[in-house]
């Protein structure tokens, strides 16, 4: 009698227990005719990034809707789970990243140093942040530091070079508009109430108030020795303090709650260190060396070694800024120093055990033409224990859209990762008298009844 073969064990694959995100800020972009019609990052070379899409499930990926241009802090916001209602404004993020405290009866909007010319009665941005010294930026600062507008107390708040922060306290609203143009050559725009506000008395308030500040600051700035003297040699003067994106203190639900993960944030810039402190992860500070690719590959070798976090956001600037220079070539140039730092360190990203390593960016950056950002999707690439392996073999905007996970959107990006992590949570289960997304949740035992 034939003896029953004995199943075979089943073959266990390891699960992923933190997932690692690479984001390239700006990775974006459109074609371009110096470069063959092709992106910047078709245009580049990279290896590395080709072989991670070519291990792992691909697609594109947009924060909002397709077509939207999306600043950083907002598709960031969205990456991480969040609805646009929560959002509580760039300016209260970038005072929280200097180390401000806002009060709640603040509001806090970005602010920065112009030279304006006076024309037919309307102030005309003619440059935007001129250079200065440190000295000089200190002292005109110095200057405006605060004043009380109607009874709305006015604060500048310098926070790096000819960037800061205007706070206004007592009876205010954020729901006021820009006074920064963005444009050189362009007036200075009217600060108004939204036309959302109604009736809202704050936001007429806040809307004198500030432009009441805004013309006091053009005046005092105009007449300070430091402007005076740059005049006498010929260099523009800092006379103008421009206004844009308000924000105010919010409740909203801390990252680990609503995730069930314990996150960190390596980044270098102010916008990310407190959008992580608004949302509770952990921060880790650097700063940008002048070689992206080295910034990045340290920056990966730090996340490879913590043991505290399972979600790790590793940042790098580098795309976004050569884009803003407006040279494609550029742009290509940052992509490939960037593809040499991640080939520094990708044999142990690809071995490290129980990671799932996303890489991705959070918008477009046009490198040519007046658009700050653009809204075309950007590329996505899933690589990690138990992911599909499609037919995808190189990384960039147009490879990718042939992969297998389509068009990924803002809101779809954490539960890619709980998926990616075995810790997404049958639809239904109510396991807590908390619903979440995650699981295990935080479940009461049961207990014998008496």
């Amino acid at each position: 009698m034939m003896k029953k073969k004995s199943p075979s064990p089943q073959r266990l694959l390891p699960l992923a227990k933190r997932c690692i995100v690479i984001l390239l800020d700006g990775l974006g972009d459109r074609a371009y005719a110096e470069l063959g019609d092709r992106t910047p990052l078709q245009a580049a070379v990279t290896p590395t990034l080709d072989r991670f899409a070519a291990l792992g499930v691909n697609g594109l990926f947009h924060a909002g809707r397709l077509g939207q241009a999306l600043p950083s802090e907002n598709a960031h916001f969205a990456m991480f789970g969040y609805a646009p209602e929560e959002f509580p404004g760039r300016g209260l993020l970038e005072a929280m990243g200097a180390g401000h405290a806002i009060a709640e009866d603040e509001i806090a909007l970005l602010a920065h140093f112009v030279n304006i010319e006076e024309r037919d009665g309307l102030l005309v941005l003619t440059e935007d942040r001129p250079l200065a010294t440190a000295p000089e930026l200190a002292e005109l600062g110095a200057s405006i530091a605060g004043r009380d507008c109607d009874g709305i107390v006015c604060r500048y708040l310098p926070t790096r070079g000819p960037d800061g922060i205007v706070t206004l306290r007592g009876p205010v609203s954020p729901c006021i508009t820009d006074s920064d143009p963005i444009t050189e050559g362009e007036p200075l725009l009217a600060v108004l109430p939204w036309r959302e506000a109604g009736d809202d008395h704050a936001a007429r308030h806040t809307a004198r108030a500030l432009t009441a500040y805004l013309s006091w600051c053009h005046r005092t700035l105009a007449a300070q020795p430091v402007n005076v003297a740059r005049r006498g040699q010929g260099l523009v003067a800092l006379n103008g303090l421009v206004t844009q994106r308000p924000g105010r203190w919010l409740a909203v639900e801390r990252f680990g709650e609503r995730w069930g993960l314990r996150g960190l944030s390596i980044a270098s810039g102010l916008v990310y260190w407190g959008l992580a402190e608004f949302l509770g992860l952990a921060v880790r500070k650097v700063k940008d060396s002048g070689e992206p690719g080295r910034d990045l590959a340290e920056r990966l070798r730090h996340a490879l070694a913590t043991t505290d976090h399972d979600f790790i956001h590793v940042h790098t600037k580098a795309p976004d800024a050569a884009a803003h220079t407006k040279e494609p070539a550029a742009k290509v140039a940052a992509i490939e120093a960037l593809d040499r730092g991640l080939a520094a360190v990708a044999d142990e990203l690809l071995g490290a055990p129980e990671t799932l390593l996303v890489i991705t960016a959070d918008h477009s950056t046009p490198s040519s033409g007046p658009q700050v950002h653009s809204g075309e999707p950007v590329p996505f690439t899933m690589v990690g224990p138990g992911q599909r392996c499609d037919l995808v073999r190189g990384f960039d905007e147009v490879r990718c859209a042939a992969g297998a996970l389509g068009v990924v959107r803002g809101g779809d990006f954490m539960y890619l990762v709980l998926n990616g992590l075995d810790r997404a949570k049958l639809h239904g289960l109510r396991d807590a008298p908390e619903d979440r997304p995650y699981w295990p949740a935080r479940r009461t035992p049961f207990r014998l009844s008496p």
